[in-house]
């Protein structure tokens, strides 16, 4: 079973986003990068669908070469190939990102073979477009359904469950097929040292693939305006406790 998984890298979740002057990007020179939440479900489920069936997992990324990193991490855990698209350092729309990925996940498959499943993350952990893996599949021509919190593997089908809010909806897509998963799929696994240390050493693949501009436009980033939380002390001791009293009046809690 060849299972592939992509995946983007992102800024790390909390972290404190500074933009450039211009607002038209996030300047990165203290920031941390990750893989996206959900797509790290994707790829746990990709090497453990493989370690069950069989096969290989790859996983595929379209972006800057320092995207490597995520792709070395994926290996680390147990991916069997890393392949980068290389974009350049500009932030691309859905429809670019998502031609980029479909020209690359072709040419692969005309070298090694249909994968029998693809999984994206269900949206991107920055900017939540929930738009690249259904742009994917319907230029591939095949079956695509999100949000899916389980997975299943028949002889010519996938089955895929998606919870809702009084039970769950089950489909079965005959393969190969496409699936949006959320976190929450699967606990990933943390690399062992080995992992790390074989990954170092993996070479990763490189295709190009066209990105033509999408029809969205960059016009600049907002950062929405910053919460802060006001700590009051009430007292010490025994003596805190009229202030404690009155505290749980004011909130109605008395």
């Amino acid at each position: 079973m060849r299972v592939l998984a992509c995946v983007k890298r992102v800024p790390a979740p909390g972290a404190r986003i500074v933009l450039t002057p211009d607002a038209r990007s996030i300047d990165a020179a203290h920031l941390g990068f990750t893989t996206s939440p959900h797509e790290e479900c994707a790829v746990e489920e990709a090497i453990r669908l493989t370690e069950r069936e069989g096969g290989t997992a790859t996983v595929l990324t379209a972006g800057p070469d320092e995207a490597e990193e995520q792709l070395r991490y994926a290996v680390s855990v147990g991916a069997d190939e890393a392949v980068l698209v290389p974009l350049g350092t500009t932030e691309v729309d859905p429809q670019a990102t998502a031609a980029a990925l479909t020209s690359a996940i072709r040419a692969l498959e005309d070298s090694g073979g249909a994968f029998d499943l693809i999984l994206f993350g269900n949206e991107s952990a920055d900017s939540g477009g929930y738009q690249v893996g259904i742009r994917v599949a319907h230029a591939l021509g095949r079956p695509i359904v999100g949000g899916i919190k389980g997975i299943e593997v028949e002889e010519d089908a996938v089955v895929a469950r998606r919870p809702t809010d009084d039970g769950a909806e089950v489909y079965r897509l005959p393969r190969p097929a496409v699936l949006a998963v959320k976190e929450g799929l699967n606990l990933p696994r943390y690399p062992t040292l080995k992992g790390r240390l074989a990954s170092k050493k993996t070479e990763i693949r490189r295709v190009e693939a066209e990105a033509p501009a999408g029809g969205q436009r960059m016009v600049r980033f907002v950062n929405p305006p910053e919460q802060v939380s006001e700590t009051r002390m009430l007292g010490e001791g025994a003596a805190a406790a009229p202030a404690v009293i009155e505290l749980l009046a004011e909130l109605g809690l008395t």
